[in-house]
């Protein structure tokens, strides 16, 4: 157990303490104390102490980066690899591989490990999800077994649905893409049914899998969406380097970042950053950044997915993601999680 007596804040306290009372024995009440009282003295120092150490207690959260598994070489002038930006733009508005990745972990099967945390307003863990799921895919068919399954703090409502929305979207995602045989809706499509619930998902499919267009139906971001618009392009920069993937696959990086000139709100994504494999231009890797603060929405999330390809097809082996949403009328969320998806058999 910590002994809060041998906890270096409590040495700044008795240093402050030490003090107070000198104080008092030079200048009596005429000196510092006529202004402060020992009392209030006194407790602004263990205010302090207590918050300095909840704030060592506090449990770190993932924090999502840049592609983790690339190792970066060198930045590059792309002209002299007779390329130019708009190539770059181009392959990250019209590719649908990407999503098609995800798509193909339905007639997959491999071994993946979900973890689920979600946490306080002190970012404290108050919630965990953990899942080693074993699934097999044959002859049309699937099969989803449990080797692992954990759960703690207070994950669900009482009628067993997940409390958070970011974790429904985390289940929309991923545990939809386990128990399925295969068919699903090509991105963009228009959901018939599910009503606004399933327009959220549709929207959050674009940001992820589609991002640099717009996406209707936001208020207030809609249009910033939209990066590589006239009116957007102004307020970013734009990066390239080289390096490895893996170890052994070439790649260049392009990032798309937001202007140290600009203002928070002049921009949603802050952030994209795309990996491209240099002999094929296929995109492997994604991180976005996203954050927006108003008095209608707060929210502020970071994503990164990472892709490799296993007997000829594209499949996403790691995912990770940290955000806080804040939104009228509803809990404020803070979630984070880590997908690493592995053993992929034909």
């Amino acid at each position: 157990m910590l002994n809060l007596f041998q906890h270096p804040t409590c040495k700044v306290y008795n240093m402050l303490a030490i003090w107070l009372v000198r104080s008092r024995n030079k200048f009596g009440m005429t000196g510092v104390l006529d202004k402060i009282s020992m009392n209030k003295c006194v407790l602004l120092a263990f205010i302090f102490l207590l918050f300095a150490f909840i704030s060592k207690a506090q449990v770190k959260r993932f924090n999502p980066d840049t592609i983790r598994t690339i190792v970066i070489d060198s930045p590059i002038n792309i002209h002299s690899h007779k390329l130019n930006v708009q190539d770059f733009i181009d392959v990250v508005l019209n590719d649908t591989s990407f999503y098609q990745a995800f798509r193909n972990m339905k007639h997959a099967s491999f071994i993946a490990e979900n973890y689920i945390y979600t946490y306080d307003k002190h970012n404290k863990i108050d919630g965990k999800i953990y899942r080693k799921i074993k699934r097999t895919y044959a002859n049309g068919s699937h099969k989803v077994e449990y080797l692992a399954k954990r759960d703690s703090g207070n994950m669900y409502k009482k009628d067993g649905k997940y409390q958070l929305y970011t974790v429904n979207m985390f289940d929309y995602i991923f545990t939809n893409a386990y128990n399925s045989n295969g068919n699903s809706s090509p991105l963009g499509a228009k959901s018939t049914n599910g009503g606004k619930d399933q327009s959220y998902k549709d929207k959050l499919k674009t940001l992820i899998f589609a991002p640099g267009h717009r996406v209707d139906g936001i208020p207030f971001i809609s249009n910033k969406t939209e990066i590589f618009s006239p009116d957007m392009r102004q307020y970013y920069d734009y990066q390239f380097a080289r390096g490895k993937y893996l170890d052994s696959i070439p790649v260049y990086r392009f990032k798309v970042i937001q202007k140290s000139s600009t203002q928070d709100n002049d921009v949603v994504i802050k952030e994209l950053t795309t990996i491209f494999d240099t002999r094929t231009f296929q995109i492997l890797g994604r991180y976005v950044n996203l954050s927006f603060h108003n008095m209608f929405i707060d929210f502020d999330v970071q994503m990164n997915m990472e892709l490799n390809r296993f007997n000829g097809e594209l499949l996403p082996t790691k995912i990770t993601y940290q955000g806080n949403w804040d939104i009228p009328f509803h809990k404020t969320e803070r979630a984070s999680f880590l997908i690493v998806q592995k053993d992929f058999t034909p």
